[in-house]
């Protein structure tokens, strides 16, 4: 099985998972250190995820990236290559929010631990969470990264990023009926191309160095704004999730 996902992560094309980014730019080599890129095996199929450390132990990423076999590849990014700078380590534990809901995306979060640490240098380094629930302003400006499609038909194998704004709540009120402004950010100008789109959820959106929300849902033609999960929101259960790792004896991937 392991095998299998090693040779996964270099036969499997870019956006074949969830969102990704159209628009932007191919980031600057390891200028965004806590990226992870996930694959993941179940029953039905093979696919890969966007995600983020935040520990040495921990990779956040979306509850809708869950496989019954992941591994996750840090310090990319080319991916289609073995580069130098590459860790790959396979999830010893994924454990998504118990509140997840699948219909409507609501506490889309989860938290990977890895089988071994991660070795953290330059190019591969955690991402700071939020230390409260202030609420982002509208207008702020973050980046979001990720591989995969970078138009509707075209691929890349590079990590490319993009400045989005955040938007009013109302905004995604307006077109999703199931968007819930205490746990979820409205991000992305309607006015412009630049967004999420196929093969980066589970992303984070980074604001000031901080990673304030993860990417969830769009809309399937690729325009934005997109729905990221609110981080801050889940502070209390990211901390207790990762205190308990600390306890031995419990069974791999509790749902």
């Amino acid at each position: 099985m392991q095998f299998l996902l090693i040779l996964v992560a270099f036969l499997l094309f870019p956006g074949a998972g969830a969102d990704e980014i159209i628009g932007g730019r191919e980031a600057r080599p390891h200028s965004h250190p806590f990226m992870a890129y996930l694959l993941t095996e179940t029953p039905m199929r093979q696919s890969f995820c966007g995600g983020f450390l935040v520990r040495e132990d921990f990779v956040m990423t979306s509850a809708r990236c869950w496989g019954s076999t992941m591994m996750v590849i840090l310090g990319a990014h080319n991916i289609s290559r073995q580069e130098r700078t590459q860790q790959r380590i396979y999830v010893l534990r994924a454990t998504r929010h118990p509140g997840y809901n699948e219909e409507n995306n609501l506490n889309d979060i989860m938290l990977l631990q890895l089988e071994n640490r991660a070795r953290l240098n330059q190019f591969v380094r955690p991402v700071a969470l939020p230390q409260s629930r202030i609420e982002l302003r509208p207008g702020s400006q973050c980046t979001v990264a990720g591989w995969g499609l970078v138009s509707q038909n075209r691929r890349t194998d590079t990590l490319r990023d993009v400045q989005l704004r955040v938007q009013r709540n109302q905004v995604c009120s307006n077109l999703f009926n199931t968007y819930n402004s205490q746990k979820q950010i409205c991000v992305g100008d309607q006015s412009d191309e630049e967004t999420t789109f196929r093969g980066d959820t589970g992303g984070p959106l980074v604001c000031n160095n901080v990673a304030q929300g993860i990417v969830s849902y769009g809309r399937s033609i690729g325009v934005p704004p997109t729905v990221f999960t609110r981080i801050a929101r889940f502070l209390p259960w990211i901390n207790n999730t990762m205190r308990q790792s600390e306890y031995k004896g419990s069974p791999p991937y509790p749902l």
